[in-house]
């Protein structure tokens, strides 16, 4: 992976993540336990890994030392196992298009981050860093305005909608002001901890490089991590079962998709051009889910934050004045 790859890696992960949200609302719209959801997702993705692993650097990969595995498993419990359980009840108190909005708060987080652990700098005085103060106000204007700002509705001429369901739910969470408040909050602490993850990748990737078994370990220590909060809180069996449905279809999807394929995809990305590089692409995946949430779930798009998007080309910004 050489030359542009980098810039169509982080576009192949955005999109990714633009169906995830689709699906895992969709999936929590029709009764899905978060918890558990959270639990078969890293499940299915540490089956789907673990071949590969072996296949390729089970017998090239070093010794891991304990205290490496000891920061994998915490890195695993805040970054993805936490993480995901309260971006999985924001969810069920937002919709698909504002978790995705949230996101863009993520190249904030992580520049914040990134800077208190002196990954990156910022000099205010050259142009990249100017460029970079303003992406970061911009990143965190244009999310306060999508949760708090909400101005008449835009319909679309014609609908797929996939899930009916979805849609009715969706009317009676607009009524309900707090609860999405609520999930906003829980959004943007999901997302605290996801930019957390991504910072301290860097510096385990440093000493073990090993970016396949690295990436499995993690969603290993998450599925057990996550059985254990998921059997706390749920206990009725009925719950944990699964059907041929859209809960199957989410759990198999971001399994594979989201935590097996991409994580390794962004582990790539964080080692050849760093974590800011990798969050200052989340907005790609609010472009998307406005357009696919609409046409395929119905969700009722509000002028006064679908309007807000052309903040998102501030990133754009940064990132081609940072590299």
């Amino acid at each position: 992976m050489k030359g542009n790859n980098p810039y169509l890696i982080v576009v192949l992960v955005q999109a990714i993540y633009a169906a995830m949200f689709l699906l895992s609302k969709a999936a929590f719209d029709h009764g899905m336990n978060n918890f558990i959801f959270v639990f078969y997702r890293q499940a299915v993705a540490t089956i789907f890994l673990t071949p590969f692993t072996f296949f390729f650097e089970w017998k090239t990969a070093p010794p891991m030392p304990f205290r490496t595995f000891c920061k994998i498993f915490f890195l695993s419990l805040f970054g993805i196992t936490l993480s995901l359980d309260i971006y999985g009840i924001g969810l069920i108190y937002t919709s698909a298009t504002l978790a995705a909005a949230t996101t863009n708060c993520l190249p904030a987080i992580t520049f914040f981050l990134a800077f208190l652990l002196r990954i990156e700098s910022l000099k205010i005085k050259t142009t990249p860093g100017i460029a970079k103060l303003i992406g970061v106000v911009a990143c965190l204007a244009g999310a306060a305005t999508f949760a708090f700002y909400k101005g008449p509705s835009l319909k679309f001429l014609s609908h797929f909608h996939l899930l009916d369901y979805h849609k009715s739910i969706q009317h009676q969470g607009h009524a309900q002001s707090g609860a999405w408040i609520k999930g906003c909050f829980l959004m943007l602490l999901s997302n605290t901890f996801f930019g957390l993850w991504l910072v301290l990748q860097t510096f385990i990737i440093k000493g073990y490089p090993s970016k396949l078994l690295f990436t499995t370990i993690q969603c290993f220590l998450s599925s057990i991590q996550s059985f254990v909060i998921a059997l706390a809180v749920e206990r009725d069996i009925e719950q944990w079962k699964l059907g041929w449905n859209v809960r199957l279809l989410a759990v198999l999807y971001c399994g594979i998709m989201v935590t097996g394929v991409s994580y390794y995809l962004q582990t790539w990305v964080i080692e050849k051009k760093g974590p800011v590089f990798l969050a200052m692409s989340t907005p790609l995946a609010l472009i998307i889910t406005i357009f696919a949430s609409a046409a395929v779930l119905g969700e009722i798009i509000s002028l006064g934050r679908y309007n807000f998007v052309p903040l998102i080309n501030f990133p754009k910004f940064i990132i081609n004045c940072y590299l």
